[in-house]
């Protein structure tokens, strides 16, 4: 019997699951024994892509956590009137709170409107209400309004008494006024491509706006990142998508890949990031190993 005990136990540890488990143990310590040093300026990262549904906020809150517990200051910038960002970082948004639409309307400085999340005492978030969504109209008479997030945030930056090292900001999937602040006020954007069908529609657009942008407002502007996301390695299409994208973007596509994880889509509703709701999921390791890469590339 003793012997039989021992086989069965064999057996089940030859399963997938346990071997994931026994793997993402592993990937977890790595993870933790890494260090990173703080940029030698503050990076402000536009997560960007106008196909919707690419995991634009599903990356940009566990980035900035991931950093965040690496000792980094983070502010994440909700610029999604839809608040998804603000809901993953446990940060009030509903109506009536100080937000990024009082912000970009001149009515609040960003000091008085960012808030701490529960996520990590080194992140900050600026929220979006749905009040949000009419200031694509309430911006078209503002003169230099390209440019008012970007001015709202160098204000905001000499105001603190920390630098920061990382700002991530999450835009509307749309090139409205909103994405137009976004890609000004930043020094390079990160755009996420889900491994699906048509996974680079919109993306061979997105650089040409982002090209208008750097002649028109913003030269230092560089797509810095791409990141491969609802990857599944059990089909053809995810292993497809990935060698057409790095085909095109060689040096900027990031090696690190997010799988499509439940545990991804089910922290915001318990207001966590992926990151403190399933520390040691395949889905959260992986945008640990991603800000990691994501830090490192910057270091160079």
């Amino acid at each position: 019997m003793k012997h039989r005990g021992i086989k069965v136990l064999t057996e089940y540890q030859k399963t997938p699951i346990l071997r994931e488990m026994t793997q993402n143990l592993e990937r977890a310590k790595r993870v933790a024994q890494i260090e990173l040093n703080p940029p030698a300026r503050t990076r402000v990262i536009t997560i960007s892509n106008q196909k919707g549904g690419v995991g634009k906020t599903t990356t940009a809150v566990n980035l900035a956590a991931a950093l965040a517990r690496k000792g980094m200051q983070v502010l994440v910038i909700d610029l999604d009137p839809q608040g998804n960002a603000s809901t993953a970082l446990g940060v009030e948004h509903h109506s009536g709170v100080i937000s990024s639409y009082e912000v970009m309307m001149g009515e609040a400085t960003m000091a008085e409107a960012v808030k701490p999340s529960t996520e990590h005492e080194n992140l900050v978030c600026l929220p979006a209400t749905i009040d949000l969504a009419g200031a694509e109209i309430d911006l078209v008479a503002r003169e230099g309004r390209e440019r008012i997030l970007a001015n709202a945030l160098s204000v905001y930056s000499a105001s603190r008494a920390n630098r920061l090292d990382y700002v991530f900001i999450d835009s509307p999937p749309s090139l409205g006024l909103l994405t137009v602040n976004a890609l000004t006020a930043a020094t390079e954007v990160l755009v996420p491509i889900q491994c699906e069908y048509y996974a680079l529609e919109g993306v061979t657009q997105l650089v040409s706006n982002i090209e208008r942008i750097k002649s028109a407002l913003n030269p230092a502007l560089v797509v810095s990142s791409i990141l491969l996301t609802m990857f599944d390695n059990r089909t053809n299409l995810s292993a497809d998508v990935s060698a057409e994208v790095k085909k095109y973007f060689p040096s900027q596509t990031l090696s690190t890949v997010i799988p499509r994880s439940v545990r991804l889509s089910e922290a915001p509703s318990f207001g966590q990031t992926a990151i403190s709701y399933d520390p040691k999921n395949s889905g959260s390791l992986a945008y640990q190993e991603a800000a990691i890469e994501l830090a490192q590339q910057g270091a160079h």
